[in-house]
């Protein structure tokens, strides 16, 4: 089985140097670390990882660079590990992977995070590696069934993917393009998760969407998920109705990371447009 595992990036050079070498360290190595770019600056050295890392430059914005990935490992992988350049996996992560997919029912894994800083403070790399050091994985596991797989880690058996890309007409961060992806993809076979396959995400706040366009995207990719069938109408109206509460009973007093009168503000423009016909994910980009 050939494992690669992919970082799409932006403007975290220095945070993907550590996430990118601790691949170094994982008892099962990749068969190869594709780096999804769109400049030189976003990378800057791999250290011990490095002869097992490429890097591919093309357009910005995590649906067009994943996609960059996809076709440039086309017919060379087995299994693809996106992982985001703020998540620290567990060292055993692709040999819980390796067996996973060993099931060829299972097209698609999700690891079940240790800490996850993107729901309160973010958590520094270093923090997260001695507590992932330190933490024995249980020896057996339940696998649970998934309907979607939560981008900052997962795998997806690319014989299960084929013709099925990451939407572009979700730009710039994406929001919800996992959801989007993942469910097509669990029309094909079982997406899981389990305990065993394990690790960290960081909730790096750098190089997010500002507030304005992050907010505008909590509405406009709802509803074009919605609209093509890939968000269930009721999760849907559940997120979309706790951003557009939690925006602004929150920008009354806002957290110091969180820009959440800009997000408000997004949130109003998007009902605007949603009102007129007007609304368009890809909107994000002209905000």
């Amino acid at each position: 089985m050939r494992i690669h595992v992919v970082f799409a990036t932006l403007g975290r050079a220095s945070l993907l140097a550590h996430t990118v070498d601790r691949m170094a360290d994982q008892t099962r190595r990749p068969d190869g670390v594709l780096v999804s770019a769109t400049a030189p600056a976003d990378f800057d050295g791999f250290g011990r990882a490095a002869p097992m890392t490429q890097v591919v430059l093309g357009p910005r914005g995590l649906c067009r660079q994943r996609n960059n990935a996809l076709r440039h490992l086309a017919g060379e992988s087995n299994v693809i590990v996106f992982l985001d350049d703020d998540f620290v996996p567990h060292n055993d992560y692709l040999a819980v992977i390796e067996e996973t997919f060993r099931d060829p029912a299972i097209v698609g894994a999700t690891g079940d995070l240790l800490a996850d800083g993107i729901h309160g403070d973010e958590i520094p790399f270093d923090q997260a590696a001695r507590r992932l050091d330190g933490h024995d994985l249980p020896v057996h596991a339940h696998l649970r069934p998934r309907r979607a797989l939560y981008g900052c880690n997962m795998a997806i058996r690319l014989s299960a993917a084929e013709g099925l890309l990451f939407d572009e007409a979700l730009p710039l961060y994406g929001w919800q393009e996992d959801i989007d992806f993942t469910v097509q993809l669990g029309r094909r076979g079982r997406l899981v998760s389990g305990d065993r396959l394990t690790g960290i995400h960081l909730g790096t706040r750098s190089a997010r969407s500002p507030g304005k366009r992050l907010g505008y995207s909590q509405i406009a990719n709802l509803v074009h998920l919605w609209r093509k069938g890939t968000m269930q109408p009721s999760l849907g109206q559940r997120l979309l109705l706790q951003n557009l509460a939690s925006n602004a009973l929150r920008s009354l007093f806002p957290e110091s990371h969180i820009d959440r009168r800009g997000r408000l503000l997004g949130n109003l423009i998007a009902i605007a447009d949603l009102t007129t016909g007007r609304i368009d994910p890809r909107k994000v980009e002209r905000l």
